[in-house]
């Protein structure tokens, strides 16, 4: 049976939390045909889980996002992601509803990755990781629910590689889910947004640190690549408008031009900044291998090439939500969604909020979004009749 807070797999289980450790028991057969033995997920709980378990919520992170939804990060002290989202009284009311939030498998916040000790060499596994799909993150996703003793969810929530999440859990799960709400996200990753994680995955092996993945048996880590693979996907998650409110080309503690290469505009010090924060929470590796998740991920593809097909039948509630000004992941790419759901004869509603902040708008104070994810989410409640059992303690 799994177990509780347990540090076996390796180094990214000292971190704060809970931890459950499945054992050879409990192997993942993951996509590439490997079975995944002694994994641990790390995940963090909010609110309550009410008497008859009807009452859980999944929320699925992004990329460089991790299981601290709304509490600061216990290295780096950084706030909660999501914490204008969860919490009492927000839009996923903990007050009301039970949130579980994991990291995600391959990453390097407490959950199994390629910085972990490989069981079977007692090294880490740096390049001999397998490889993952979004598909595995969310079974394993679905073992930690079965873990917790959970039958059915009430909701699964994310937004970008999140909203990935959601889509794969209700193409995977839909009977262990009353509703789904994808955020900025699409239902496959496109030649464009694969080239801008290959310039990143360039950068970090371009490193000479990086010593063909195998940095940490050198005690070196590649922070220059990761560094600026940071840098580059930071631009693509923000949009035209915002970066020239925030900064325009007004430089940075000067008046005229200077000599070098410093960092002369502000835009540029801030994605400095974010790249240099980043390397201090962020194992390069997992970033190899979660971006190259998020490539691979094309829905469509176990179905024949109709995307309609991952949803036939489903009776799970869909909310759609995309950004106007988010150009990683467009409102086409939601309309695509909701079209395939339309065909598959689901219920689905779907919205654009009106937002100049690009595609990071999901995770920022946006009134319009917050409105539409907790009048989803109540409406959900009445229908499934869960208001009657809110508030029970477990």
């Amino acid at each position: 049976m799994p177990t509780h807070d347990t540090n076996a797999a390796g180094k990214s289980q000292d971190l704060p939390g809970h931890h459950v450790h499945f054992g050879r028991e409990a192997p993942l057969r993951l996509d590439c045909g490997v079975d995944l033995v002694d994994f641990t997920v790390a995940y963090q709980t909010y609110g309550t889980l009410n008497a008859d378990k009807s009452n859980a919520i999944v929320v699925c992170h992004a990329l460089t996002s991790d299981q601290f939804v709304a509490e600061p990060h216990p290295l780096t002290s950084k706030p909660g992601w999501w914490r204008l989202m969860v919490g009492p009284g927000l839009p996923i009311d903990t007050d009301r509803y039970f949130v579980i939030c994991s990291n995600i498998l391959g990453g390097c916040i407490g959950t199994t990755g390629p910085q972990d000790v490989n069981p079977v060499t007692g090294k880490p596994w740096g390049l001999d990781f397998p490889v993952i799909t979004i598909a595995d993150m969310v079974r394993a996703q679905a073992m930690l629910v079965d873990h917790l003793g959970i039958d059915k969810l009430f909701a699964v929530i994310g937004g970008s590689m999140g909203g990935m999440q959601v889509l794969e859990w209700a193409a995977l799960f839909p009977e262990r889910m009353c509703a789904a709400l994808p955020i900025a996200t699409a239902p496959r990753h496109s030649a464009q947004n694969i080239a801008f994680h290959e310039v990143g995955r360039q950068a970090i092996m371009a490193d000479p640190d990086w010593h063909g993945g195998d940095y940490q048996s050198h005690d070196a880590r590649p922070y220059r690549g990761l560094a600026v693979a940071r840098m580059a996907a930071h631009i693509t998650y923000l949009s035209e408008q915002a970066l020239t409110r925030k900064f325009g080309r007004e430089l940075q503690d000067r008046d005229e031009v200077s000599w070098g290469f410093d960092a002369d505009f502000q835009v540029e010090s801030y994605l400095r900044h974010q790249g240099i924060t980043f390397v201090d929470r962020f194992d390069a590796n997992s970033y190899l291998y979660i971006t190259r998740a998020m490539d691979y991920f094309d829905l469509s593809k176990r179905y024949g090439g109709v995307l309609a097909n991952a949803f036939k039948g489903t009776s799970v509630r869909f909310c759609v939500v995309s950004f106007s000004s988010d150009w990683l992941y467009p409102t086409r790419e939601s309309r695509a969604i909701v079209h395939a759901l339309n065909a598959a004869g689901a219920n689905v509603s779907f919205v654009e909020i009106s937002s100049d902040k690009g595609h990071d708008a999901f995770m920022l104070d946006e009134p319009d979004f917050h409105r539409v994810v907790a009048g989803f989410l109540r409406g959900c409640a009445e229908y499934h009749g869960l208001n009657r059992n809110l508030g029970n303690g477990a």
